[in-house]
C-alpha cells in the first residue's frame, strides 16, 4: 500500500480521502511522530492522541479560509504534518528548523504562537468578532482545548463573553483525563461524570421525549410538572453546566472514531450560536507505552522503538537546578511544618512528585490557573503559614497582578521559585524564560535572588523562608555547576566575591556563573589579563558597598545575566551606580536583547548571544584593548 503523507500537498485533499484512507494516514502520522522521538526529545503523548481529531477537523473545514486555535500548541504536530511540513519535519525544534508550536511565520494555517493554556477560546471568539465585522460570516472559527487547559479563568470570561454575544463559533473540549499530569478539581471531577454517563446515548433521548409529551394541566400543577421535568432533564442531560452559560452541548464523541468525528463536525457547522463539542481522547492513543504512562511521555527522552517496545537512550549528565530546587524544597517541608507548595499543573516539571507523595496535605497542584495559585498562596501567608510557588518563569507571568496586589501590596512572605528562568532551547519564545527579573524586581517589599552553581539553591531557599518579605528565586532547566569554594553564606543584598583581578570585573547574576570563571580564566592564561568574577546573588537589593568599590577601582566592570537587558540585572547597577552618583563611562552589559529569541540548543542560543565562555572572553578582552589603547570602538 503506498504512503499517503508524503504526497500530501495540501490538507484540502483530505475532503475528498475515504475513511480507510484517513485511517491509514493516522497511522502514518503515529509512525513519523514515533521516528522523531528516535532522534530527540519532543512533545509526544499529546500528539499521537489528537491524530484523528485533526484529521477529521481539516477534512470537513477549510483552515484556508476557516479558523482554528490549538490550545495548547504543543499538539500540533499532525497539523504541521498534514499542511504542507512533512519534508522538513525532521528539522522540529531544532535551530532554524520548525518550531515545536504553532508558527505564523511557517504557514497561513499557523494563526498564533500558542504556548500557554487557556487564551484559544478568547483569541477564535475574537476572530469570529473580526470576520462578523468585516462581512465574512461564512467563516467559521473553531477553538480546540484541553481539559486540563479549560480550567483556566480566561476560558470562562471567554465564554461568558462568547454565550453574551450568541456568536457562531465551535469549542472542542478535547477531554483526555489529563494536563501535563492527571487533572486536577471540581472541573475534573464533572467530566469524569461526563464520560461516565451510561443515559447519554440512548435512554437519555428517550425520557426526555416521554417527557416532552407531559400535558399542561394549570396552575399550580402546570408549574410543579415544569419544574419536575426540568429537574428531570437536569440529572439526565450531560453538559448542563455549559448549558446554562448559553452553549449547545454535543458529546462526549470518541475522539478516535474518524467517521463518528466527521459527522458530528458536519453537523455543528449548521448550529447558530456557541457550541461546545465534547470529544474523548487517549494520551498516548495508539502506543501502548505513552497510552500507559502519559505523563512520562508528554515530553520524553529519545528512544528506540521495537514494535510497541522502546529502549530510552540515556543521556549522561549532572544533576539539574530543578533537581536541587525540589530537593531543598523536600528538605524545608520535614523540618518546617509551616511550608507549603503550590504548583500550577507541573508536578512532574518542577519534580515535585516526591513532596506531593511524602505531605500531600501542604502540596497544592491547582491546575493551570497562576493567577489563583498566587492569590491562595497570599491567603496561607496571610495565616502564618510560609508558602512555596514553584511555577516556571514564563508561566508566572500570567499571575502578575496577583504579585502586585495580593502578595507584594500585603507585604506577604511568599517565595517564588521560578524555575525554566532564562533559555529553554528547543521549546523556543513562548517558553523561554527571560523577562522575570525585570518584572518582580520593580515591585516594593520583594527580594529578587538567582543561584549561581548548586550550592546557592538550598541556602537561597532556606533565607526566602525566613525573609519577611516575598522573595524571587530564579533558575534554569540546565545542569547546575558545583563550584568549589568557601561558600558565604546567603545575606540579603550581598554579592559573594570569588575572584579578584586588577584588570576588570565580571559580575554575572545567575547560572552563567561557570561561564564567567572559565572566560576569567582563558583570558589569564591567553591574554594574561586578571579578570575578578562576582556571584552577584541578587538583583534586588542591589550590593551597593560592592558596586561602589568596583565601579572606583577596576577599569571596567560587565554584567553578565541569562536574562531581557530591558529592566533587568544590568539596568539595576547602572540605576544603582545612578543613584550614588557614580560614573557609569565603564559598566557593560551581557544579556538578551530587546527580541523575541527563536528555538534551538540552549549551547547554540547563548553562542549567538555572546553569552558562551568565548563570547565573554571576547567581550573582555575588546574592553581591555579599548583602554589600552584609548581607542573608543565600539564594544
Amino acid at each position: 500500500m503506498s504512503k499517503i503523507l508524503p504526497d500530501l500537498s495540501s490538507p484540502a485533499l483530505l475532503r475528498e480521502m475515504s475513511n480507510a484512507q484517513l485511517e491509514q494516514l493516522s497511522e502514518e502520522i503515529r509512525d513519523t511522530l514515533c521516528n522523531l522521538l528516535s532522534q530527540r526529545p519532543a512533545h509526544f503523548a499529546s500528539n499521537l492522541g489528537v491524530v484523528e481529531l485533526t484529521l477529521a477537523l481539516h477534512s470537513v473545514y477549510d483552515f484556508s479560509r476557516d479558523r482554528v486555535i490549538w490550545d495548547t500548541g504543543h499538539q500540533i504536530y499532525p497539523h504541521k504534518l498534514i499542511t504542507g511540513r512533512f519534508h522538513d519535519f525532521a528539522t522540529i525544534r531544532t535551530k532554524g528548523g520548525l518550531m515545536g508550536y504553532p508558527n505564523p511565520n511557517e504557514s497561513d494555517y499557523d494563526l498564533f504562537m500558542t504556548g500557554h493554556a487557556g487564551c484559544s477560546v478568547s483569541t477564535a471568539l475574537g476572530l469570529r468578532s473580526g470576520d462578523d465585522l468585516q462581512n465574512e460570516t461564512d467563516r467559521h472559527s473553531i477553538a480546540v482545548i484541553g481539559d486540563g487547559a479549560m480550567p483556566s479563568g480566561i476560558v470562562f470570561e471567554a465564554l461568558n463573553n462568547a454565550a453574551g454575544m450568541d456568536a457562531n463559533m465551535l469549542v472542542i473540549l478535547n477531554d483526555n483525563k489529563m494536563s501535563i499530569c492527571p487533572r486536577v478539581g471540581g472541573l475534573a471531577s464533572y467530566l469524569d461524570r461526563l464520560r461516565v454517563n451510561p443515559l447519554y446515548s440512548g435512554i437519555k433521548q428517550e425520557v426526555v421525549n416521554v417527557l416532552n409529551k407531559v400535558p399542561v394541566l394549570g396552575d399550580p400543577t402546570e408549574r410543579f410538572l415544569a419544574q419536575l421535568k426540568e429537574g428531570v432533564k437536569a440529572g439526565l442531560h450531560g453538559g448542563m453546566m455549559f448549558e446554562e452559560l448559553g452553549f449547545t452541548y454535543l458529546g462526549p464523541v470518541d475522539g478516535h472514531n474518524l467517521p463518528v468525528l466527521r459527522k458530528y463536525l458536519r453537523m455543528v457547522k449548521e448550529i447558530k450560536g456557541p457550541v461546545l463539542l465534547h470529544v474523548l481522547t487517549e494520551k498516548g492513543h495508539g502506543f501502548k507505552p505513552a497510552a500507559s504512562d502519559p505523563v512520562f511521555y508528554h515530553t520524553p527522552p529519545t528512544f528506540d522503538r521495537q514494535g510497541d517496545q522502546v529502549v530510552i537512550k540515556k543521556k549522561s549528565g549532572g544533576k539539574a537546578f530543578t533537581a536541587h530546587a525540589s530537593d531543598a524544597i523536600l528538605d524545608q517541608m520535614k523540618h518546617n511544618p509551616a511550608v507549603t507548595v503550590l504548583t500550577a499543573a507541573m508536578c512532574q516539571g518542577n519534580q515535585l512528585e516526591a513532596v506531593r507523595d511524602e505531605f500531600p496535605d501542604r502540596f497544592f497542584d491547582v491546575g493551570i490557573c497562576e493567577s489563583h495559585a498566587v492569590a491562595f498562596a497570599g491567603g496561607q501567608a496571610k495565616t502564618g503559614m510560609r508558602p512555596i510557588v514553584d511555577i516556571y518563569s514564563t508561566f508566572l507571568q500570567r499571575s502578575y497582578d496577583q504579585i502586585f496586589q495580593e502578595v507584594c501590596l500585603q507585604k506577604l512572605p511568599v517565595t517564588f521559585m521560578m524555575d525554566r528562568a532564562g533559555l529553554t532551547g528547543p521549546d523556543g519564545p513562548t517558553h523561554h524564560g527571560t523577562f522575570d527579573i525585570g518584572y518582580m524586581r520593580i515591585f516594593p517589599n520583594m527580594v529578587v535572588m538567582a543561584p549561581g552553581d548548586a550550592n546557592d539553591v538550598g541556602a537561597m531557599l532556606d533565607f526566602a523562608l525566613q525573609h519577611d518579605e516575598a522573595c524571587g528565586i530564579r533558575y534554569p532547566k540546565e545542569t547546575a555547576a558545583n563550584i568549589e569554594r568557601e561558600l558565604q553564606p546567603v545575606t540579603l543584598g550581598k554579592s559573594e566575591v570569588l575572584t579578584d583581578g586588577e584588570d576588570g570585573v565580571i559580575v554575572c547574576f545567575g547560572s552563567l556563573l561557570e561561564n564567567c570563571l572559565q572566560a576569567a580564566r582563558r583570558l589569564e592564561e591567553e591574554a594574561g589579563l586578571k579578570i575578578g568574577v562576582v556571584n552577584a546573588r541578587f538583583a534586588k537589593p542591589i550590593d551597593d558597598a560592592l558596586l561602589k568599590t568596583l565601579i572606583d577601582e577596576k577599569p571596567f566592570l560587565v554584567t553578565v545575566e541569562e536574562g531581557n537587558l530591558m529592566g533587568g540585572f544590568g539596568t539595576a547597577v547602572l540605576e544603582a551606580a545612578n543613584t550614588m552618583g557614580l560614573s557609569t563611562e565603564n559598566i557593560h552589559r551581557l544579556g538578551l536583547p530587546d527580541a523575541f529569541v527563536e528555538h534551538g540548543e540552549r549551547g547554540e542560543l547563548l553562542a549567538d548571544l555572546g553569552l558562551d565562555v568565548d563570547g565573554i572572553a571576547k567581550r573582555c578582552q575588546k574592553l581591555a584593548e579599548t583602554r589600552v589603547t584609548g581607542t573608543t570602538t565600539e564594544v
